[in-house]
């Protein structure tokens, strides 16, 4: 195999961070079917990408699809542990987007909206970029 495609699909993780990122990647496909689909009391693209809009995120529609497809797909990456390198790079940006265009100025605490649950997903999300999907993943097969 070429070795910058085994740089992406290599895994040194064992069972603990392949739970992991079967949460992580459950919790990302969640919230991305909100933005994306309206789904799961969601606003779909057009509430969200207002919603964004009014965060000076401009234009609203398209930042909403590009962190719903990033979300969405991101997730189920994560959980059929495929790719998940190239998908934790998309899911960080977005977190650190979130941390510092919406809960930064709320505190840490998730209670008033703070930062505290985008910065432990942001960590979850960073553990498995560089230890790779683990076990049960289709990268681990790849990679042989």
């Amino acid at each position: 195999m070429n070795a910058s495609l085994n740089k992406v699909f290599h895994t040194r993780a064992g069972t603990g961070l392949t739970i992991l990122r079967l949460i992580i990647g459950i919790t990302f496909m969640l919230h991305g079917s909100q933005k994306l689909f309206g789904a799961f009391g969601g606003y779909g693209l057009e509430g969200t990408g207002q919603y964004m809009d009014s965060l000076g995120l401009h234009p609203g529609y398209l930042m909403a699809l590009l962190s719903g497809c990033a979300e969405f797909f991101g997730g189920v990456a994560f959980f059929i542990g495929l790719l998940v390198r190239p998908a934790a790079i998309a899911m960080a940006f977005l977190l650190l987007m979130a941390i510092f265009s919406v809960h930064i100025h709320n505190g840490f605490f998730m209670a008033n909206n703070g930062y505290e649950y985008a910065l432990a997903l942001l960590a979850g999300v960073v553990a498995v970029f560089f230890d790779g999907a683990g076990k049960l993943s289709i990268d681990r097969k790849i990679a042989g």
